[in-house]
């Protein structure tokens, strides 16, 4: 059977124009994503968010400012490029104007970043009820199992299950009829008071901030199917996505049930933000050259000698990535190990082990790499970086098989060492 295409036909299966580039968490969290966004936004002409809410925090340091943003994308710094928080993500809007005033504080780089922003109007919100739920929920699980999941007690979870249980409201619903917005929001917050009698929920005050949001809001909201398919699909245009979270932490593919509440892999681009997959372009895995991970869940290579509230491990080989931001963190270690592999009863396990009992269990093969015991922070190539620590990016690239193209041996822009 032959089949004939005619030219309208054939032209739509030409490569897309845009492509939007991504840049994900490839560990647990905490990468350095943050200065590799502001790295790829300096250039970019929208900058987008897609899942998560005020739950990651990225540090961007730029003039010798450290701004820290949790729902705005990284990229709201260049001036020159709209910033977009796409449907995925979910909004806390208290938190949202408060972080805008703080970072606003800080210096200059965040002025007029209402006229740059651009919220999509099927972005979920995150009331304050959502956070309370969030605390007693985590102290449910403390007293009735001995063990939390360790949230941030943002929401986020509650939020995320309103949205699935098709009684959570968006943006477009705050910003059109008020009346109607009240009578769902008070429905929403009966039925949490439902569950939990002993929330504390103050209707009226809250009704009464949204109300004010509402009109800050309108402004910045738009119909983000067709704003990002204007984009995709118009004049050439470089589009980058900044994700949240990272690959362990996503809600299918990390150690369930100490995830969050989103897919921060490569899909969660497409779904929340309403991208087709072939218009997916380069995407980006970041790590750091070490490996941490907050608060509780499964950690094979954890190390117990670090005081600080955060669990650090060697190198762990099972994530794909591309960039590690903080290779100086290594510089005064005399040897680093490398985790290779995982076994169980001796057994050496194919691939990652979705059961968290599982992988509680494992047993980690190292490999042990020299260190270089010296400082690489004056470093601007990848030339001038000691033998060890070239050694080691190369170790790396050659057991993923995966190239690395950036090295970060500090906090700035400038910081960050191309390889190719």
């Amino acid at each position: 059977t032959k089949i004939s295409l005619t030219n309208y036909e054939t032209s739509h299966l030409d490569e897309p124009q845009n492509k939007v580039t991504v840049v994900l968490g490839a560990q647990w969290g905490d990468e350095g994503k943050g200065k590799v966004v502001d790295l790829l936004a300096m250039d970019a002409d929208i900058v987008c968010r897609c899942q998560g809410g005020n739950n990651a925090g990225h540090t961007v340091v730029v003039d010798s400012v450290e701004y820290d943003f949790h729902l705005l994308p990284s990229g709201v710094l260049n001036k020159k490029a709209t910033s977009f928080i796409g449907n995925g993500v979910v909004i806390h809007l208290p938190g949202l104007f408060e972080e805008a005033e703080k970072n606003l504080n800080k210096g200059k780089g965040l002025q007029g970043w209402e006229e740059r922003l651009k919220i999509s109007d099927r972005a979920h919100i995150v009331f304050n009820f959502h956070q309370a739920v969030d605390g007693i929920q985590e102290q449910q699980r403390q007293q009735q199992e001995g063990k939390n999941l360790g949230t941030t007690k943002k929401g986020i979870g509650p939020a995320y299950s309103s949205k699935a249980a098709r009684n959570g409201l968006r943006v477009c619903d705050l910003v059109s009829d008020f009346k109607v917005f009240e009578d769902k929001f008070r429905m929403l917050a009966e039925h949490f008071l439902t569950m939990y009698p002993n929330l504390n929920v103050d209707v009226d005050g809250e009704l009464k901030q949204l109300k004010e949001f509402a009109e800050r809001l309108r402004p910045l909201v738009t119909d983000g199917v067709y704003f990002m398919h204007k984009a995709l699909t118009g004049p050439s245009k470089k589009i980058l996505v900044e994700g949240a979270n990272a690959a362990l932490l996503d809600i299918d593919f990390g150690t369930y049930p100490f995830v969050t509440s989103s897919n921060c892999t490569v899909g969660g681009v497409c779904t929340g933000l309403g991208v087709p997959p072939s218009y997916v372009g380069r995407v980006y895995g970041v790590v750091k050259a070490y490996t941490t991970r907050v608060g509780v869940g499964a950690f094979p290579t954890e190390q117990d000698t670090v005081a600080k509230q955060r669990k650090r491990v060697w190198c762990d080989d099972g994530n794909l990535f591309t960039l590690i931001p903080a290779l100086d963190i290594l510089d005064t270690l005399p040897e680093i190990k490398v985790g290779v592999a995982y076994k169980v009863d001796g057994e050496p396990l194919p691939s990652f082990p979705a059961n968290m009992d599982v992988l509680t269990r494992v047993s980690v093969d190292y490999q042990t790499l020299p260190g270089w015991r010296c400082s690489t922070e004056s470093a601007r190539s990848f030339e001038e970086l000691p033998s060890q620590a070239q050694n080691y990016i190369r170790f790396i690239e050659d057991f993923l098989q995966v190239p690395v193209k950036w090295v970060g041996v500090g906090k700035s822009r400038e910081s960050m060492i191309k390889l190719f």
